[in-house]
């Protein structure tokens, strides 16, 4: 079974429900997917065996938290050229997080990446939740292709 690796940084829990409900339209394919907090990501290690891989974090002062930055760091250390990729985040008055972690993932690791960045303020405003789970069945769809 194909599976997906969901990091997330979150501030307030918004980034956090996001990625529930994105590992959920996964699921929904029939792909495993797997949730980190990214303060729980500590060696390259924690990278390894999966086909895809979906990064957030909400968008503080203008910059993604800091976690996520240091997930990024260590992420480089991996070969995840190839490998499927998404990128979402929460925020309130911009929301670049996911923007920048999209063009971390395509542009420096080379990664296959899935339409464009999830933005969203809330999960559950705007049909929040139902965009987060298309979104992940996005991913689990090219997961079943490959």
């Amino acid at each position: 079974m194909a599976k997906a690796l969901i990091v997330y940084a979150t501030r307030a829990g918004q980034t956090q429900d996001i990625a529930q409900y994105i590992a959920e339209g996964i699921r929904f394919t029939g792909s495993d997917a797997k949730l980190f907090n990214a303060s729980d990501v500590k060696k390259e290690e924690d990278f390894s065996g999966y086909d895809a891989y979906v990064f957030g974090s909400a968008t503080y002062h203008g910059e993604m938290m800091s976690t996520m930055k240091t997930v990024l760091f260590l992420a480089a250390k991996v070969d995840l050229a190839g490998k499927i990729g998404g990128s979402f985040g929460a925020f309130g008055w911009s929301g670049e997080a996911p923007d920048r972690i999209y063009d971390t993932m395509a542009n420096i690791f080379k990664m296959d990446m899935v339409g464009s960045p999830l933005r969203l303020k809330s999960a559950l405003l705007q049909g929040g939740m139902v965009m987060a789970q298309d979104y992940g069945r996005e991913i689990g769809k090219r997961l079943s292709a490959k």
